[in-house]
């Protein structure tokens, strides 16, 4: 994976405009990323230079995007790297990241963890 960089500003912008919203949605980092999660579950998020996206089996298959592995070796079941054509391409990308979202809606919610003191 080598250094651990910063994701580009325009990365963060596209994140910021695609990433869908709505009830149970809530947005915030992850690793020091920004990421979106719904009740509980990441759908989405960003890794240096690669947008991740959770999707089931099927729609994996569909993009043809590699395992997400923010180590190598260690893939993050059902996440994938958005391949840079779709990256690149705002309407698209929302398209996938509204898959996302429905698909991390079906999942049973997290709990939240207590606060210590």
């Amino acid at each position: 994976m080598g250094k651990w960089a910063k994701s580009p500003p325009e990365l963060v912008a596209r994140f910021g405009r695609v990433v869908p919203g709505g009830k149970g949605v809530e947005r915030r980092p992850m690793f020091g990323y920004p990421a979106a999660f719904v009740n509980g579950n990441m759908f989405a998020g960003l890794w240096q230079d690669q947008m991740i996206l959770r999707l089931d089996e099927k729609a994996r298959a569909e993009i043809g995007a590699p395992p997400f592995e923010p180590m190598e070796g260690r893939p993050m079941k059902e996440y994938v790297s958005v391949p840079a054509g779709i990256l690149a391409d705002d309407v698209k990308l929302a398209s996938w990241a509204k898959r996302s979202l429905a698909y991390a809606s079906k999942l049973k919610p997290k709990a939240k963890k207590k606060k210590s003191k």
